[in-house]
């Protein structure tokens, strides 16, 4: 581990976080209306939550979560959220570690989940997050599992959780994977980007766009859900099948999200 003078948990600054949620606060409680179902679920130890990933580049999962989240339990405790290293490229790096946005890695997760600290993960990534349209009601991961390495190595409960909504903010085509695949993605582009994706979206107030321009997102209703644990020593045994966790892991949320579907009344409205 590293030394903890620079670890990841060190660099939590509770204050700073602070006023960071409080300045999302009133954009997803106002302009997304959202709202965090379950949160009794979550347990007072160390965990590992799992949740789909929406609204391409404009998502804000982790912003809805963490603003309910911290109004519930407070800033004893922190909550570490992983994301792609693109985001920590520049002088930005720092500010979103302080805030518990740390990089997603088996390293961090691990020197989190040791602190007994709560980490959210989404381990669809960009290929969740560019689901199309016709499919946004769908848990797919793209075939990562490394997520339950993570908590079976650490040895704490995965927390499976939902949402629905994000990906109403604009109109998702299609990935274009075979396209990516085909121009061969791995020079500069797949160094900076790390995606083997080509998304193609309509939305406000660009029309169609191929990754970029970025399209405003609408103001859709997103509603997250939080289920309960899940231990997967008690439920698979002391040496558990990695595909078999994830499995289950997605049979779960796919029965929730198809259960927040239902509920609701329109798109975007909710």
């Amino acid at each position: 581990m590293a030394d903890q003078k620079h670890s990841v948990v060190e660099r939590w600054d509770p204050g700073l976080t602070k006023r960071v949620v409080d300045l999302h606060r009133p954009i997803v409680k106002t302009y997304f209306r959202s709202e965090v179902l379950g949160l009794d679920n979550i347990p007072s130890g160390p965990a590992l939550m799992v949740a789909n990933h929406s609204g391409g580049l404009v998502t804000v999962d982790m912003s809805v979560f963490a603003v309910d989240y911290y109004k519930t339990f407070g800033y004893e405790r922190p909550l570490f959220g992983l994301a792609h290293d693109n985001m920590f490229r520049g002088p930005l790096a720092g500010f979103l570690e302080r805030t518990g946005v740390i990089r997603a890695t088996p390293e961090h997760a691990a020197e989190a989940l040791a602190a007994g600290g709560l980490v959210l993960v989404f381990p669809g990534g960009d290929y969740d997050a560019y689901r199309p349209t016709a499919r946004e009601n769908v848990i797919s991961f793209g075939g990562r599992t490394g997520y339950v390495t993570t908590a079976i190595t650490a040895g704490v409960p995965i927390v499976p959780a939902v949402s629905i909504g994000g990906q109403e903010n604009q109109w998702y085509l299609t990935r274009l994977r075979r396209l990516a695949s085909a121009l061969r993605l791995t020079g500069f582009e797949r160094r900076m980007f790390r995606t083997n994706i080509l998304p193609v979206t309509i939305g406000f107030p660009f029309g169609v766009s191929v990754v970029l321009p970025v399209n405003m997102p609408l103001p859709t209703k997103i509603v997250t859900q939080v289920l309960p644990p899940i231990d997967i020593a008690a439920e698979f045994g002391e040496d558990p099948d990695v595909r078999r966790v994830d499995a289950h892991v997605r049979a779960v949320m796919q029965h929730a999200l198809v259960g927040l579907a239902r509920k609701r009344r329109l798109p975007v409205i909710g």
